[in-house]
């Protein structure tokens, strides 16, 4: 007898094959999947649970992996705009600094992570001021985080020293690493943040836990001068110099990279979480993403944080993920559908190191996945699937999202915490946020 059933639905498993099933049964029991059959097949009709879910008219996948956001910026949606990275971030500093303590952290938190769960967002790789309050909101909304010890060598948030980052970060990894829906990981802001020996200094950490390590890289082309002027180097070749790239390493944007770095990239196995719509509204460029394919680098999707692209929206960014190399190139088949959704879902959780239990469906794997409404009408027809998840998919079709098997967002709201409150909270604490700049 199996906990759960979720029947006659259209199942899009996101596995290697990419194998889809119609009319389809999934059993799951101890928040596993079990099985993943026909309905009518004689092994679908053997299937019996305590509870069955009937979800005709809906398409089930996995729960995409969102793996670059802050989500607790969520707070600053909107209040910095018309700026190039480097100038917003000066002011983007100034407002942390005045509004951020751990309970701010936590209430802005609570608001990005439940819009990327309502999104139909399972895991998300998260960089932010206070780490332990990104996962008790992270557990409260049922949901699982990667985060950990962030490194900043500018007065940052809580004025805090690097031997104060050390001592969090090696306490982080301590309390969590054998944690099932936390994955902790070193995340110094970037290479023009934070000096060559505090980074080497968190990836000494991350190795001796055999944890994660993500960093912004090569997000602008300022950034690229300014590390060439300081170091000598170009910032890939910079980290390269430092030993931090690698298959546990996880560089966000890489949008002004060479050939000779993306081979640095691929020959090291580092991942890159592509974060298409950011780096379109700060100016900062587009990622060479099917050089980066075509080189044999892993590709991960990343919203980053709603202060630099206004909403955490995975669906955007695999559309605009898919369709942007088109245009630079001129190309409509380079980077397909299937490797953009590959990017959401299974290659998130091969960089996160949790291929084995997340990103797709199939026997044996956590029970993380959402349910799709496929009578809008922008779903009908529907010939493709995969097509339709990536071009014309909107995150007001997520109807219910579980993790673990268990539910967690029920007819597009999340269900275990009080989002209304959240939401009064957060616009109680909004004057002061806009007074901050002025």
């Amino acid at each position: 007898m199996h906990d759960l059933l979720i029947k006659d639905a259209l199942f899009v498993t996101c596995d290697q094959n990419h194998k889809i099933v119609y009319d389809g049964i999934m059993a799951v029991k101890n928040g596993r999947i079990t099985a993943l059959e026909q309905s009518e097949s004689d092994a679908g009709r053997q299937l019996k649970a305590h509870q069955t879910l009937s979800v005709k008219g809906r398409l089930v996948m996995p729960g995409l992996i969102n793996t670059h956001c802050h989500a607790g910026d969520s707070l600053f949606r909107g209040l910095v705009e018309g700026l190039t990275l480097e100038s917003w971030l000066g002011q983007v500093w100034i407002a942390e600094k005045a509004i951020l303590t751990k309970e701010t952290t936590y209430l802005g938190s609570v608001l990005g992570l439940a819009e990327n769960l309502v999104a139909g967002v399972t895991t998300v790789m998260d960089m932010f001021w206070y780490p332990n309050e990104t996962v008790r909101a992270a557990n409260d909304l049922g949901m699982r985080l990667s985060t950990g010890g962030i490194f900043f060598d500018l007065p940052g948030i809580g004025d805090r020293l690097h031997l104060n980052y050390i001592k969090e970060a090696e306490t982080f990894m301590a309390t969590h690493q054998e944690s099932e829906s936390i994955f902790p990981a070193i995340l110094p802001h970037g290479s023009y943040t934070v000096s060559p020996k505090h980074l080497e200094d968190g990836k000494a950490i991350s190795d001796r836990y055999g944890a994660l390590f993500s960093t912004h890289a090569a997000e602008t082309q300022a950034e690229q001068a300014d590390i060439l002027n300081r170091y000598g180097k170009s910032v890939i070749r910079h980290l390269q110099a430092h030993d931090l790239l690698g298959p546990r390493s996880i560089l966000a944007h890489c949008v002004h990279v060479d050939t000779t770095e993306i081979k640095m990239m691929a020959d090291s196995g580092t991942i890159v979480a592509h974060n298409p719509m950011s780096n379109l509204k700060l100016g900062s460029g587009i990622a060479p993403v099917s050089e980066m394919l075509e080189a044999g680098i892993k590709i991960t999707l990343g919203t980053d944080g709603a202060i630099s692209g206004n909403d955490l929206d995975m669906w955007l960014t695999m559309r605009l993920a898919a369709s942007l190399p088109k245009g630079v190139m001129m190309r409509a088949d380079v980077v397909t559908a299937k490797q953009v959704l590959h990017m959401a879902t299974l290659n998130g959780a091969e960089a996160l190191g949790q291929s084995k239990n997340l990103g797709s469906l199939e026997p044996s794997k956590a029970a993380d996945f959402i349910v799709l409404d496929l009578n809008s009408i922008h779903a009908v027809p529907m010939f493709d699937a995969i097509t339709h998840l990536v071009y014309s998919t909107s995150k007001s079709d997520v109807c219910d999202v579980f993790v673990d098997g268990k539910q967690v967002v029920h007819d597009g709201k999340a269900i275990k915490v009080n989002m209304d409150q959240t939401l009064e909270n957060v616009r109680t604490l909004a004057p002061s946020i806009k007074a901050s700049l002025e």
